[in-house]
């Protein structure tokens, strides 16, 4: 980690505190600010590089061999599409292969370019992983120029300014601008995504950031549904008489969504109707019901990560992806500690006690497992049959 340049590096990592880590630019010509985290899954980094979790953050990929599957138009995991409201960086310790897939029509580092995602490659991604271990998630600016011309002050200086995610509401970016429905389920296995049968349940999606997958499973088992903007308030949403509403994932510090979000959370909850929340979903249920929130070091990203359940006892592994955890100690009596992380025994879900209300921390709707935490989604249904019953 210098800040003298090597001949031919056409690009680099920037740190606030002036560290740079110099490489082969990737994707994208230009350069992105944010918060660098790392990301310990073997596969999926298409869907890692567009899932909505990770806007104004920089994954660093510790599995040094990236890009063998190439990309394609079905594992974009936004709804926008747009690289502003997803990760804005990518840093590879080789430079991504070539596609060998026959799903592929692109491959990463030209998908990257087109999106306007900044990469960088042949870093030392294991010493920028044990820096992040030990000193927390820096923030920084990665810059790619094919004649590698940087101004590493005025690239520094950038970094220090930034503010950073903590006090940033960024669901409100990364939130649909209108209602809309959603009839795609999961994977069929083979070939396509599935079309579900006939409808059991109308289901109001609060869009902080959503992934198409988490629709999919949820349309998979049953679910007509419809998804709303972040800022719709309970009134609106209640007139759809639902039969459960699901609190999304997102980016971005959930207190600050909160402050719009967890009024109308609060009146959801009050309403009687089913709830589940998922990732940033469940951090801001977890504030409505009188829990916190706190910032995280490292933050969990990965494809797995085992956690416990602790109503049925078992393990399953899952994809994590947050920079904020609910405070296990700030939980209220109402509140059941439902899942932990067994890496380090932060909350991972909650119930409230006596009502049809519940979320988790990670994402049910992956499948590192590959399906072990489907049953969240039954567990959901279920919620919604006993509540009409």
């Amino acid at each position: 980690m210098s800040r003298d340049l090597l001949p031919g590096v056409t690009g680099v990592l920037v740190l606030a505190d002036g560290t740079v880590l110099q490489g082969q630019g990737v994707g994208a010509v230009g350069e992105a600010v944010g918060e660098v985290c790392f990301n310990t899954a073997m596969t999926g980094y298409q869907e890692i590089l567009t899932d909505p979790s990770y806007m104004a953050q920089i994954v660093a990929f510790t599995f040094p061999h990236v890009g063998n599957v190439g990309t394609n138009l079905e594992d974009i995991e936004q709804i926008s599409g747009a690289a502003e409201t997803a990760a804005r960086g990518a840093i590879f310790r080789d430079l991504p292969t070539p596609p060998a897939n026959w799903r592929s029509d692109a491959d990463l580092a030209v998908w990257m370019a087109r999106r306007g995602v900044v990469g960088l490659a042949g870093v030392d991604t294991r010493a920028l992983t044990r820096r992040i271990r030990e000193q927390g998630m820096p923030h920084a600016v990665i810059a790619h120029h094919p004649e590698g011309r940087f101004d590493l002050d005025a690239l520094t200086a950038r970094a220090a300014a930034w503010n950073g995610l903590e006090g940033l509401d960024l669901a409100k970016d990364a939130s649909c601008l209108q209602p809309f429905t959603w009839e795609e389920g999961l994977w069929d296995g083979e070939s396509a995504y599935s079309r579900p049968g006939a409808p059991r349940y109308d289901v109001v999606v609060i869009d902080y950031g959503v992934k198409r997958n988490i629709l999919r499973a949820l349309a998979s088992v049953g679910a007509r549904i419809t998804v709303v903007p972040a800022s719709t308030p309970a009134a609106e949403i209640l007139a759809r008489n639902p039969d459960g509403v699901m609190l999304s994932n997102g980016p971005g510090d959930p207190a600050a969504t909160g402050a719009y979000a967890v009024p109308q959370i609060r009146a959801l909850v009050e309403s009687g109707k089913p709830v589940f929340g998922i990732c940033l979903g469940h951090q801001m249920l977890s504030l409505a019901l009188g829990a916190r929130t706190v910032k995280m070091e490292q933050g969990h990203h990965g494809a797995n990560h085992p956690v416990k359940d602790l109503t049925t006892g078992k393990v399953e592994i899952v994809s994590m992806n947050h920079g904020f955890t609910v405070d296990r100690a700030s939980l209220p009596d109402h509140l059941e500690e439902t899942h932990i992380s067994l890496f380090d025994g932060t909350n991972a879900g909650i119930a409230l006690k006596g009502r049809p209300v519940f979320s988790v921390q990670h994402h049910p709707e992956a499948s590192p497992g590959p399906t072990d935490s489907l049953y969240l989604f039954e567990r959901f249904a279920a919620l919604m049959d006993a509540a009409k019953a």
